[in-house]
Order: C-alpha cells, then sequence, then structure tokens
C-alpha cells in the first residue's frame, strides 16, 4: 500500500506570534505517525503584521510547508474553504493558528480514519472561554438542532480530520461562494467519527472575532439549514392577523352596548401598533438574511483572489 499524505490546513490572519509554535507541535506530532507522509498548508487572509515574513522563512527551510497569500482579507469563511479545496492530501487536517485547539489530538483522529470513518470531527466538551458564552453557544447550538432535519455537531468548529472523498464531494457539488462549512459537513451526512477535547485560552495575540462575525455566522448556520424561520414569520403574520380581527370584533360589540361610557383611549391604538411594526421589523429582517444570501450566490464571485502561492 502507498504511503499516504496528510495534508494540515491552517488559515491564518495576524498570527505571526503562533504560526511557528504551531508548525513545530504539528511536525512533532507527525514524527508519531511513521506510516504517513506530511505536509502543512497556510493560507494567509491578508494579515497587517508580520505573519507572512514568518510563512515565507518556515517555508524557505521545508519545502513541505505551503503557502497560500491572499490578494485582501477575504473573511474568516471563505479563506478556510479555499485552502481546504487547494489541499492534495489523501487525509486533510483543519487546525486553526490560534493554538486553542491541540495539535496532538491528530493522532488520535487519524487511527479514527484508520477504522473507517470519512471525516473525524474534533469537539469541545469544555472551554477556557467565559462561561456564559460557552452556554450561550450550547444553546445555539441547540436550537440550530431543533430548526434543520440534519444532525448538527454541538462545538464542532471544523477542526478534524476529513478523507480525500469529503474534499471531492466538497469541490463537485458545493459551489457556495459564502460557505458554511460545518452545515456541509452535517449536509453530507457520511460516517462520522467524534473526538473530545477541552480547548484553552488564547495565550498569545488577540482573537479576531466579535460581535458582527458571531452574529454572521450564526444567521449563516440557520439560513443555510433551514427554512423554520420564514415559515415562523408566516406563523406569526396569521396569528398577528387573527388576534388583531378578534381584538377589533371585541372592540366594535363592547362599543356598541356601552356607547356613551366605553371610551378605548390612545393606549391601545399605540400599543397595537408598537406590536405590530415590531412583528414587521422582525419579519423584514428574517426575509432579508435569506435575500441577501441568495444575492450572494447570484454572483458567483471566488471564494479568494491570490497574491502569491509559496512551494508550490
Amino acid at each position: 500500500m502507498s504511503t499516504k499524505l496528510i495534508t494540515i490546513v491552517t488559515p491564518c490572519y495576524n498570527e505571526e506570534q503562533n504560526v511557528r509554535e504551531l508548525y513545530r507541535r504539528t511536525s512533532a506530532v507527525m514524527t508519531q505517525l511513521p506510516g504517513y507522509k506530511y505536509q502543512h498548508l497556510f493560507i494567509d487572509n491578508a494579515s497587517s503584521d508580520g505573519t507572512v515574513t514568518v510563512l515565507r522563512e518556515m517555508a524557505s527551510g521545508d519545502p513541505q510547508i505551503k503557502v497560500i497569500v491572499n490578494a485582501r482579507n477575504f473573511g474568516h469563511l471563505r479563506s478556510p474553504m479555499h485552502a481546504f479545496l487547494q489541499a492534495e492530501g489523501d487525509i486533510v487536517g483543519i487546525l486553526y493558528a490560534d493554538l486553542q485547539d491541540p495539535p496532538e489530538l491528530f493522532i488520535e483522529m487519524v487511527h479514527e480514519w484508520e477504522k473507517g470513518k470519512l471525516i473525524v470531527a474534533a469537539i469541545k466538551n469544555s472551554s477556557a472561554e467565559n462561561g456564559v458564552i460557552y452556554r450561550l453557544r450550547t444553546a445555539y447550538y441547540r436550537l440550530v438542532a431543533r430548526l434543520t432535519s440534519v444532525e448538527v455537531m454541538e462545538h464542532f468548529t471544523g477542526f478534524g480530520l476529513y478523507d480525500r472523498k469529503v474534499v471531492d464531494i466538497l469541490r463537485q457539488n458545493f459551489h457556495d461562494p459564502y460557505p458554511y462549512f460545518r452545515g456541509m459537513i452535517a449536509e453530507i451526512g457520511l460516517p462520522t467519527a467524534k473526538v473530545y477535547y477541552p480547548q484553552k485560552r488564547r495565550e498569545r495575540g488577540i482573537t479576531k472575532n466579535n460581535f458582527y462575525t458571531l452574529y454572521d455566522l450564526a444567521m449563516l448556520g440557520i439560513t443555510n439549514l433551514s427554512k423554520v424561520p420564514l415559515r415562523l414569520v408566516t406563523f406569526a403574520g396569521f396569528v398577528s392577523a387573527l388576534v388583531s380581527f378578534f381584538l377589533g370584533v371585541f372592540y366594535l360589540i363592547y362599543k356598541i352596548i356601552f356607547w356613551s361610557g366605553f371610551s378605548v383611549g390612545i393606549a391601545p391604538l399605540v400599543i397595537g401598533l408598537f406590536f405590530l411594526g415590531s412583528i414587521q421589523m422582525i419579519a423584514m429582517g428574517i426575509i432579508g438574511e435569506y435575500v441577501g444570501a441568495i444575492h450572494t450566490t447570484t454572483l458567483n464571485r471566488p471564494l479568494v483572489v491570490e497574491r502569491e502561492r509559496i512551494n508550490f
């Protein structure tokens, strides 16, 4: 049997403090898998620090380090997906550059792959991040699981190991210019093994996630996997119309019976207007998310534009 190639894909953005240590630890892990060849593919998303300089130095000393440098920052979803599709390995791993996920887990992942699992997903069973944030993430994953018919893995970030067959399926059948990788993995439904680990707190550098990126990812997960929110909007519209109709009939009858003594006043009118207005705003927001997703898809733009390739 020919020697299998493992390609580890690492997305980077302003990670000059971490990439050397990440590569050192990953290389040490791969020496414990003597039956495999190893290649490390870094994709830099137009870092503004010295990340590209460090990667260039690393690549000059090791031909198995390959680097893609993007022309600009294409976001935290498009750049990793592009690198994943460029990977040459018989097995492809995803490992983020922040060192919160342990490269040492790849040994266990490879053993699971050898058992015939085409996807080996690394799942956080605890996290050193704020406890409230971790519980909010848990609640979000459970909400998505209720809204969709596919199995969505809780606390799965993409860190894992994937058979070549998975890469080929994603390349041939998914052409989303704004890809939700976790949703794609859930959608294809191939045999999956799960390995668990406690996620560490970031030690060097600062997180690139903020409220907008987290909200963007959360809404993308819902709109990519489920139409339930759209149907809830329709249902809410029917319920609101029904309630308004019966209230109108009630006030009409009450006014006819107590014509002289009953004064509705302006408060119910104002409350009703604000209630209906808020429902309309929520409905427009939900519909807008789906329209935005359709707009992004119809533009059919490339995932990234590359500025440079090193060691290819």
